[in-house]
């Protein structure tokens, strides 16, 4: 993951800047582990024995992920999100999944209205990251067929 996580490119829409030290990795995988299944429901993306992201839910219902720039654009990111979609909707009973979207994030605005997601909302200001300020998107999918 570290490698994910220390990829300016990969972090540009994350909300904190790109890892410097693999202890910072650590500590986010942990905290990733530990959370509540309650609470999280998290995965990490495999492709060939190389993990080359995270899709899931670190608080639900806001579903989040992230992949290397290696792997950009080659369908890893719809099929992993399809998959925690349908397994979010059978496990919790969650009305809808949310998302908070950079509005820079073109890739990622094409993606989640192909999965269902429409959009509801923008705000400005809403993180700081690296001493930037960043806006908002808010989309969201109801439960139901996508």
């Amino acid at each position: 993951m570290h490698l994910v996580l220390s990829d300016a490119r990969a972090m540009r829409y994350w909300s904190t800047p790109p890892h410097q030290y693999l202890d910072q990795t650590r500590a986010w995988l942990r905290r990733m582990i530990d959370n509540p299944p309650e609470e999280s429901f998290d995965f990490v993306i495999e492709h060939e024995g190389r993990v080359i992201g995270k899709a899931g839910m670190w608080q639900l219902p806001e579903i989040g992920f992230i992949l290397h720039p290696d792997f950009w654009g080659q369908g890893f990111a719809r099929e992993a999100l399809e998959a925690v979609i349908a397994e979010v909707f059978a496990r919790f009973p969650v009305p809808r999944i949310s998302a908070d979207v950079d509005p820079r994030n073109a890739a990622c605005l094409r993606l989640l209205p192909g999965l269902g997601f429409q959009e509801t909302g923008r705000a400005r200001n809403t993180w700081h990251v690296g001493g930037e300020w960043c806006d908002s998107v808010y989309l969201a999918r109801a439960r139901g067929p996508g």
